[in-house]
């Protein structure tokens, strides 16, 4: 990944840490962490200089040891809870009349790990943050499993971890927190308050997530290792799945005469009126002065399954004109747009998981991505920014495959599209479609 990537989302992911984090176990058949039955221990109990909390990694071991000091001192997940005490947390509280940030509940779900009193452990803080237990699970029964050695890596699932590892679990826990769920959910209203943009894709924020462990030989034979094609595309159908079920959630889909603004592109009402920069876009079949519905993961499906399969990837353009048309003619069609929608997105994760994306996979989806990009698709910043993600994580994908020659004469064009998007307000099209055109689809 570039230099210039990583300065730019990590401003994203710290503003991640600012968001309100929505755990739950919306999923059928998964209990993500937050709402599992074992006690979490706390952060100090991985910390033991013999664990994972020694200060630099260990030669010969087969994990890196210091995992407790990469979170602790680079990972923007130990600071969300002491950002609730800022000016701008401070400023969102008081716009909502919640009270403190850092002692409303509502910021305390997501900030921290925030499990019911009755299942926090003797050294257990909720000034910790986003611990440890936050993402693999309360300790309470595969702590010392795990601490024995004598267990294997799914021994420990079964006793509780979770794992991470897995790109289908792993979204269900990422999107739960950067997205939302049935029962926390960051509203219109809510970032009216001042909270930041939601803004996440799997693969990036996986790549950019300060890595506290290394995928070797020892790590391929314990977990499942997914390539960098598969997590994104697995995120992107994972994420609209979670989209189409707060469309048709009758507790968040409204906010009184309104839908609920939060699920549709921000820049469509949230624009200059002096400038006209209003364009045309073709997959939308939407005029003017209409409030669009935010299809960026639509656009990224559109592109993948299509190199998979081009009559599904047919269908799934068409079923995006339908949801973008019943937008304008009511609230029926709204919704029954969406369920078709879920159903088709939830057949993809499985679709995706199944699936060997692979060199031939590359092409494709690079020409998929500059395609759509000289079709104007991109020409909304959160379609844009779906865009040059996705096509970063083909291009580190190409890279780890040894496809070298794709990712080196890209890095340019990356790079600038990456600075045509650095200003939300003011995002360059022009630049940022010039870059893209500019990446090659072939060797």
């Amino acid at each position: 990944m570039s230099s210039h990537l990583r300065k730019i989302f990590k401003t994203v992911l710290l503003s991640a840490a600012l968001k309100i984090f929505l755990i739950s176990g919306a999923v059928a058949g998964t209990v993500l962490p937050q709402n599992a039955s074992d006690i979490h221990l706390g952060v100090t109990s991985c910390a033991g200089s013999t664990c994972h909390g020694a200060t630099t990694p260990w030669a010969g071991s087969t994990v890196l040891q210091n995992e407790y000091m990469t979170w602790e001192q680079y990972d923007p997940h130990s600071k969300a809870y002491s950002v609730l005490m800022n000016k701008t947390s401070k400023k969102i509280a008081a716009n909502l009349g919640i009270g403190k940030a850092h002692e409303a509940k509502i910021c305390l779900d997501c900030h921290a790990d925030n499990v019911p009193k009755n299942k926090r452990g003797r050294v257990f803080q909720i000034s910790d943050g986003v611990g440890c237990e936050a993402c693999h699970g309360g300790g309470q029964r595969w702590l010392g499993l795990h601490v024995s050695g004598v267990g294997t890596h799914e021994d420990n699932v079964k006793a509780g971890l979770y794992p991470t590892e897995d790109p289908v679990k792993r979204a269900e826990l990422c999107i739960s927190c950067h997205f939302g769920d049935e029962t926390k959910f960051v509203t219109h209203r809510i970032m009216g308050a001042g909270h930041p943009r939601m803004s996440f894709e799997l693969d990036t924020f996986t790549a950019i997530q300060p890595a506290h462990y290394k995928i070797d030989s020892d790590y391929r034979k314990r977990k499942k290792v997914a390539n960098g094609i598969q997590t994104w595309a697995i995120g992107q159908a994972m994420s609209l799945e979670r989209r189409m079920d707060a469309v048709l959630d009758p507790k968040r889909n409204r906010d009184g005469l309104f839908p609920e603004l939060v699920l549709f592109d921000c820049q469509a009402c949230h624009h200059s009126i002096i400038e006209q920069k209003w364009e045309p876009r073709p997959g939308t079949g939407l005029g003017p002065g209409v409030v669009r519905f935010d299809d960026s993961n639509l656009l990224m499906l559109q592109i993948i399954v299509s190199d998979i399969d081009k009559e599904k990837g047919a269908r799934l353009v068409q079923q995006t004109k339908m949801l973008h048309k019943a937008t304008t003619e009511s609230e029926s069609k709204y919704l029954a747009a969406a369920k078709a929608l879920k159903k088709t997105s939830s057949e993809l994760v499985t679709l995706f998981s199944n699936h060997k994306f692979g060199k031939k996979d590359v092409a494709k989806l690079l020409k998929g991505l500059v395609e759509k990009a000289n079709k104007a698709e991109f020409s909304d910043y959160v379609g844009a920014e779906q865009a040059i993600m996705g096509i970063s994580s083909v291009l580190s994908t190409a890279d780890r495959m040894g496809m070298k020659s794709f990712a080196k004469s890209a890095k340019k064009a990356v790079d600038r599209a990456y600075l045509a998007l650095s200003k939300y307000d003011n995002w360059d099209y022009v630049g940022f479609k010039s870059a893209v055109r500019s990446i090659k689809t072939t060797p």
